[in-house]
């Protein structure tokens, strides 16, 4: 099949987003991909989001529009919904937040790269984003990391927002499998270790191909300043980090089946190092292999499994 041929699904989630929303849509109606079917996935709106939506639906010409009712449990819950929906069939699947706004190639980009590789493995593409204020001013662009993608790096970081990824039909199959079995901390995250998991090829491109709006009140924020970094570090030390650890491995042990030996080794390792003396956890954590993108962010891993952090 070929790239102007592949059908996509984007999958949206909606909360109170009448603010922006409207930029959101029309840089998705811009896409230079043709073939879009629009999935939303609404959390709960009081603010006229959802009348944005349905006004949007005689204006939609790439494909289908289809508001449906989020389960009202966060952002996490309302995406993996939308995983795990067997109505929505695609040939290649896009994750998409209500206040971004995307370079006009966004998909195209992906499904170029995709194009140039077996299509019966799972293919997951995702990018680095440029940050941009409430107001749409641009503040400058999110880490630009270096290391390959890898289950190694999954197991202890997210790369990319998911406002970025797009994931061929078998990984998003692969993936809701394993989001029916459990649930998860986010979206991306989760996508970023089942993919990587079960041996499929993660592709992380430098250039920044979605503007992320960041507000007072993100879930997640861009993680691009040193006050950022050091916040991060914070957080790898008071123990947060760790519950979050905790459910990727809980959502892992649920899905050991889909994983290769050699992620299956690593995951044993890891979950090993996360116990007994601090010697003992370090030696494994090093034989485990996993690591941080950065220096920085590998030292502060290191430093959370001596305090007992991870």
């Amino acid at each position: 099949m070929s790239k102007e041929d592949q059908r996509v699904a984007i999958l949206m989630g909606t909360k109170d987003g009448a603010a922006f929303i409207e930029e959101q849509l029309s840089s998705l109606l811009a896409q230079s991909h043709s073939a879009i079917d629009l999935w939303v996935s609404d959390d709960g709106s009081i603010d006229g989001t959802t009348a944005i939506v349905d006004a949007w639906k005689t204006r939609w010409d790439k494909g289908r529009l289809t508001l449906v009712d989020g389960p009202r449990q966060g952002f996490a819950a309302n995406f993996r919904s939308m995983i795990v929906d067997p109505r929505i069939e695609a040939d290649c699947y896009a994750f998409c937040d209500q206040d971004d706004i995307w370079e006009p190639d966004r998909l195209e980009s992906a499904l170029s790269w995709m194009q140039t590789l077996d299509a019966t493995v799972p293919l997951m593409f995702c990018s680095r984003t440029a940050t941009m204020s409430e107001a749409g001013a641009m503040i400058g662009c999110s880490p630009l990391f270096q290391r390959p993608p890898s289950f190694r790096n999954a197991l202890v970081q997210s790369i990319a927002g998911g406002n970025t990824i797009l994931l061929n039909r078998v990984a998003r199959d692969l993936l809701a499998k394993a989001s029916s079995r459990t649930h998860f901390v986010s979206h991306d995250w989760w996508a970023y270790l089942i993919v990587t998991g079960a041996g499929g090829v993660v592709c992380y491109e430098p250039r920044p191909l979605v503007r992320y709006r960041q507000h007072q009140a993100n879930l997640v924020g861009a993680n691009i300043s040193w006050r950022a970094r050091f916040s991060r570090l914070e957080h790898l030390l008071n123990g947060g980090f760790a519950r979050w650890i905790d459910e990727n491995l809980n959502g892992l042990a649920a899905n050991r089946d889909l994983l290769t030996a050699d992620a299956a080794a690593c995951l044993n390792l890891f979950t090993q190092s996360r116990k007994g003396n601090v010697l003992s956890r370090l030696s494994l954590l090093r034989r485990s292999g996993v690591y941080r993108q950065t220096p920085f962010g590998t030292f502060g891993l290191y430093l959370s499994v001596v305090a007992g952090r991870v």
